[in-house]
C-alpha cells in the first residue's frame, strides 16, 4: 500500500517497525518518528495538544489536511495545464517523475492520474508501465489511454469490439421490434438522435481528436463489413464522421475526404428526400474524384451503402418519378434521376469494390434506364387512376416485371412495393408482391424490408379479413421462400418475428378472419416455446480484428493502419 515512499526519501511502516525493534526506548522512538514525520510546521506542534483535548485522533487530523492539500494539488495542476506559460508541461514532467513512484497508492494515485491526463505526450517509458499494469490502466483517463492505443492497435481492437458487437445488437432488436408501425419503424429516428447512441458517444469519446485512432476505427468498420456484410458498419461510419461534425472536430473532419459529402447527404436523410440543390452538389463531390484519388470510392461507397442513406435515395427515386410524370418527362432526361441511380449503384457495390479493391464506379446498366423505369412509370400511373378504378368494373393487369439480376431496380421495385402499400392501394399491392419473390440475392426477403413491408401492411389491416388479399401476401410472397427466410436472429426465427408482429395488429381487427386469428395464437405459441428452449444459432462473426489490411484511405494526411 505504502510501496514507493523509500523512493522519495520518506519513512514508510517498515521503516517504523525497524526502528521500534532496535531501539531501548520505544515512547521516545514514536515521538522522534511522529516529528520527523509529521506536519514539518513549527507553530503547529503547540496546537496538536489542544486535539487531543478534544478528543480527535491524530490520524483524523493528518487525513483531513492531507485530503485538503492533495485537492488544491490537483487544481494546481490543471491551472497549469490550462495556462499559457511555456513550460507548463516541463513543470507537470517535473510532478510526475516525483509523484509516479506512488501511483499504486490509492491516496495519492489520483494525483498521478490528474497529471498524466494533462499531458498531451506522457514520456513513452510511464505510458508503458502503465499499460503493463492493469490497475493502472484501468484508471487513468481516455487522454492517456488514447496514448496508449495510437501505439497499440490490438488493445485498442479489444477495447472498441465490445461497443461495435453492441451496436450491432441494437441495430438487430430495433428491427426486431414488435412495437412496430408506419410512423415507428426503424427508420424513424433523425440522424441527429441516432448519433447520440451509447456507443457512438463512448467511440467519439474513446477517437477525441486523434486522427490515428479515428482512421482506425474506420478500418476495423471496414473490415468487419467485409467479413459479415453487415450493412449496419456502413451506417456507423456515417454516424461516426457526422457525430465528430456536430462536435466541430476539424482536426478530423478537415482530413477526411467524405465529409462534406457526409454532411450534404446526412442533410436529406433528415429531410428524407434530395432537392435539386443538394443533388447538385453531391453530384459535384461525386465528379471532382480526381485521377490518382479514386480510392475515396471505397469510402463514398460505404456512406451510400448505409440503409438510411438507401431508404432516402429510393424515396427520391419514387417522388422524382412521379414529377416527371406530371411533367410528362421521360427518366432518361432528368439529370436529378439519372444522380439517385448513380448513388445507388455506387453504394450497392460497397463490398465488392472494398473486397476487390478495384475502385471504379459500376456503370448503371442501359436496361434499368430503358425499360425498368418507363415500366415504373406506367404502373405509377395506375396510382393516379387507383380511386376512379375503385369505382370501375375490375380488370386484369399484368404484374411489374424489372431484371431481376439488377440491384438498383430490386431495390427500387421494393419501395414502390412500399410506396403502394402506404396509399392503401391493395389492388396494386397484390399484382406487384408476386412480382417481388424473384429479387436479386432474395432482397425481398432481407430483414430491413421485411420489417419495412410490415410496418406498412398494418395500413391495410382491415384487407386482411378477405381471402384473396391474404392469399396475394402470405401465399404469394411471405410463404413463397419460407427456407430463405427462416434464419436465426438472437435465438428467435426472424420469418416468425415478422408474422407475429403482423398479426399482432391484425388480429384485432374486426374483419379478420377464423383464420388470422389461429395463426395467431400459433405463432405466440412458437415464440414463447423459443423463448423457453432457443435453439442453438450458428456461431456469431468473429469480431477479432485481425485481418488483412484493407487499403481504402480516409484521410488526406494520415495513412490507413493495417490490420
Amino acid at each position: 500500500m505504502f510501496a514507493g515512499l523509500p523512493e522519495l526519501g520518506i519513512s514508510n511502516g517498515e521503516d517504523l517497525k525497524e526502528t521500534l525493534t532496535n531501539c531501548t526506548e520505544p515512547l521516545k522512538a514514536i515521538d522522534q518518528f511522529q516529528t520527523e514525520n509529521g506536519i514539518l510546521l513549527p507553530t503547529l506542534q503547540s496546537a496538536l495538544p489542544f486535539l487531543d483535548l478534544h478528543g480527535t485522533p491524530r490520524l483524523e487530523f493528518h487525513q483531513s489536511v492531507f485530503d485538503e492539500l492533495r485537492d488544491k494539488l490537483m487544481e494546481r495542476v490543471a491551472t497549469i495545464a490550462e495556462g499559457k506559460d511555456e513550460d507548463r508541461y516541463g513543470k507537470l514532467k517535473e510532478l510526475l517523475e516525483k509523484s509516479f513512484p506512488l501511483a499504486k497508492m490509492p491516496s495519492i494515485q489520483p494525483v498521478v492520474m490528474q497529471v498524466l491526463k494533462h499531458l498531451p505526450k506522457v514520456p513513452e517509458k510511464k505510458l508503458k508501465l502503465v499499460m503493463a499494469d492493469k490497475e493502472l490502466y484501468k484508471v487513468c483517463a481516455v487522454e492517456v489511454k488514447r496514448q496508449i492505443w495510437q501505439e497499440n492497435q490490438a488493445l485498442f481492437g479489444d477495447e472498441v469490439s465490445p461497443l461495435l458487437k453492441q451496436y450491432i445488437v441494437a441495430k438487430e432488436a430495433a428491427l426486431f421490434s414488435r412495437d412496430l408501425s408506419i410512423l415507428h419503424n426503424f427508420f424513424s429516428p433523425s440522424p441527429k438522435a441516432r448519433r447520440q447512441g451509447e456507443v457512438v458517444l463512448k467511440l467519439i469519446q474513446m477517437i477525441g481528436k486523434n486522427v490515428k485512432l479515428y482512421d482506425m476505427v474506420l478500418q476495423f468498420l471496414r473490415t468487419l463489413f467485409l467479413r459479415t456484410r453487415n450493412v449496419h458498419y456502413c451506417t456507423l461510419r456515417a454516424e461516426l464522421l457526422m457525430s465528430l461534425h456536430d462536435l466541430d472536430i476539424s482536426e478530423i473532419c478537415s482530413v477526411d475526404s467524405c465529409h462534406k459529402f457526409t454532411w450534404c447527404l446526412d442533410a436529406c436523410i433528415r429531410e428524407k428526400f434530395v432537392d435539386a440543390k443538394r443533388a447538385r452538389e453531391l453530384q459535384g463531390f461525386l465528379d471532382g474524384v480526381k485521377k490518382g484519388q479514386e480510392e475515396v470510392l471505397g469510402d463514398l461507397s460505404m456512406i451510400l451503402c448505409d440503409p438510411f442513406a438507401s431508404n432516402t435515395l429510393v424515396l427520391s427515386t419514387v417522388r422524382n418519378l412521379q414529377e416527371l410524370l406530371s411533367q410528362d418527362a421521360l427518366p432518361r432526361d432528368s439529370p436529378d434521376l439519372m444522380l439517385l441511380l448513380r448513388m445507388l449503384s455506387l453504394g450497392q457495390c460497397a463490398w465488392d469494390m472494398i473486397d476487390s479493391q478495384v475502385f471504379k464506379e459500376p456503370r448503371l446498366e442501359l436496361e434499368v434506364v430503358t425499360r425498368f423505369l418507363p415500366a415504373m412509370l406506367s404502373v405509377l400511373v395506375d396510382d393516379y387512376t387507383f380511386t376512379v378504378e375503385q369505382k370501375l368494373p375490375s380488370e386484369e393487369k399484368t404484374s411489374l416485371s424489372y431484371p431481376t439480376e439488377n440491384k438498383v431496380a430490386c431495390e427500387m421495385g421494393l419501395y414502390y412495393a412500399l410506396h403502394i402499400a402506404k396509399q392503401r392501394n391493395k389492388n396494386a399491392l397484390q399484382r406487384l408482391l408476386p412480382a417481388l419473390v424473384e429479387t436479386y440475392n432474395d432482397m425481398a426477403f432481407g430483414d430491413i424490408f421485411l420489417h419495412l413491408l410490415t410496418a406498412h401492411l398494418t395500413l391495410l389491416s382491415d384487407e386482411f379479413g378477405t381471402k384473396e388479399f391474404c392469399s396475394a401476401v402470405f401465399d404469394g410472397f411471405l410463404l413463397t421462400s419460407f427456407s430463405s427466410i427462416a434464419f436465426e436472429v438472437n435465438g428467435n426465427l426472424l420469418y416468425f418475428h415478422i408474422l407475429h408482429s403482423l398479426f399482432s395488429v391484425l388480429v384485432w381487427c374486426p374483419q379478420s378472419c377464423d383464420q388470422v386469428k389461429e395463426l395467431y395464437a400459433k405463432l405466440t405459441e412458437k415464440l414463447e416455446a423459443q423463448k423457453k428452449s432457443p435453439p442453438q444459432a450458428d456461431e456469431a462473426p468473429s469480431l477479432d480484428l485481425g485481418l488483412h489490411p484493407v487499403k481504402v484511405p480516409t484521410t488526406a494526411s494520415t495513412p490507413t493502419t493495417s490490420l
